[in-house]
């Protein structure tokens, strides 16, 4: 399950990203809690601030693949880091004065949000100079698991910390503090100990020449699409937990960031199921996401606040379970010199629907209640899960009508 620590380098990267995310995690909370304080509730002004954070990737994501392809990782990734602890800096102090306001946090949403488009992708396809092919899979599974970790331990911690320290202000401080973590990880790595990939020399149509790749090969394609579909509606899941915490149940900071861990908590058990698992198969990517609709359906109708906590796990579960699948799948499909790109399109494809989205399920939210936005959710996950396979065989088939007729 483990075996991928044994790797000095990705060992210090997963101790650096484990700080790291539990300082994201109080963010995202205390964001997401300062835009409701602001806005006396509002979930489309929520949803709003979760498509500006998301919207960049969506148009210049691929172009941050191009760049992962281009140059090294890792002064790539230091960089990155040093400027999103610069935003966190920033918005934190507005908040301890007194000065921030609702479109402060959509402006630092943004931002980070293009941050990401290069970050993002370089740091997915960084995994596989740290560890190599063999054991991909299973530092992909452990990033998950670090992630989610830190997602049980960082919403939760960032209730008692919004209630114990007055405001969410401090917490946008202490998370530009734990990004000091990562960049000494990736400072302090050892580079002769790196599988390092050769740079791509600049050139025309590499943008293109990266999407062609994907869409001539059913084993990328398959998993793109479906997690095209499923994210459109999963990346919204945190801002319907706050709602449905906040207006459906009546909890306060506390019990919200409880809603958070126990999701977190599914999250976490399915990537450790991941990491034991020696291949995640295509079955495995659906049962990931079938469950996921399914589950998110139950959740909404959830008639008590306990029962609502407890469904909350097997949803983690189902959810982490599709994406570290398709990750995997995707990254081991690819070839080196294609893999940025690649990343990025993958990337794109698994935040960029969060601008679609979380603003329909914002405004549903606020039309018929956050149990309709979180229903409806659910059953748009499953519709989507079919579609990924209706247009993937469309696709498949037209290529494969094309590429003799071109021969």
């Amino acid at each position: 399950m483990f075996r991928s620590l044994r790797i000095r380098n990705y060992r210090m990267f997963a101790a650096g990203g484990a700080v790291s995310n539990v300082g994201t995690w109080l963010q995202r909370t205390a964001q997401d809690w300062l835009v409701l304080d602001l806005t006396h509730g509002s979930a489309g002004a929520l949803g709003t601030a979760t498509a500006l954070q998301f919207l960049p990737m969506l148009l210049f994501g691929m172009f941050g693949g191009v760049l992962a392809d281009r140059y090294p990782k890792r002064p790539i990734l230091v960089t990155a880091q040093s400027l999103m602890a610069l935003l966190a800096l920033t918005i934190g102090l507005l908040t301890m004065t007194g000065q921030a306001q609702v479109w402060h946090v959509y402006v630092m949403a943004f931002l980070l949000g293009v941050i990401s488009c290069v970050e993002v992708p370089t740091r997915q396809a960084f995994v596989v100079e740290m560890v190599g092919r063999r054991d991909l899979p299973n530092a992909i599974a452990l990033n998950s698991s670090i992630f989610n970790l830190a997602r049980v331990v960082g919403p939760a911690l960032a209730g008692v910390l919004i209630y114990v320290l007055g405001g969410t202000g401090p917490l946008f401080l202490i998370n530009a503090l734990t990004f000091g973590a990562v960049i000494s990880s990736l400072v302090c790595m050892r580079a002769s100990e790196l599988n390092l990939s050769e740079p791509v020399p600049r050139a025309k149509g590499q943008l293109r020449e990266g999407l062609r790749y994907v869409l001539s090969r059913e084993e990328l394609l398959m998993p793109v699409l479906l997690i095209a579909f499923v994210s459109m509606f999963s990346q919204s899941f945190s801002m319907s937990i706050a709602l449905m915490a906040r207006q459906v149940f009546g909890a306060g900071a506390s019990s919200f960031g409880l809603a958070s861990s126990m999701f977190a908590v599914g999250a976490l058990g399915g990537a450790l199921l991941a990491a034991r698992r020696a291949r995640l198969t295509r079955k495995v990517l659906f049962a990931g996401a079938i469950g996921f609709g399914l589950f998110q359906i139950a959740t909404g109708l959830a008639p008590f606040y306990p029962v609502y906590l407890l469904l909350l796990v097997p949803t983690g579960i189902a959810l982490i379970t599709i994406n570290t699948a398709a990750n995997a799948s995707v990254q081991l499909a690819t070839s080196p010199e294609m893999r940025g790109r690649v990343m990025g399109i993958y990337m794109l494809v698994f935040t960029g629907g969060a601008p679609i989205g979380a603003p329909l399920i914002g405004w549903l939210s606020d039309l018929g209640g956050p149990r309709a936005g979180v229903v409806l959710s659910g059953a748009l996950v499953l519709v989507g899960t079919g579609l990924a396979v209706l247009v993937t065989r469309l696709i498949s088939a037209r290529v494969h009508r094309t590429v003799p007729a071109m021969a």
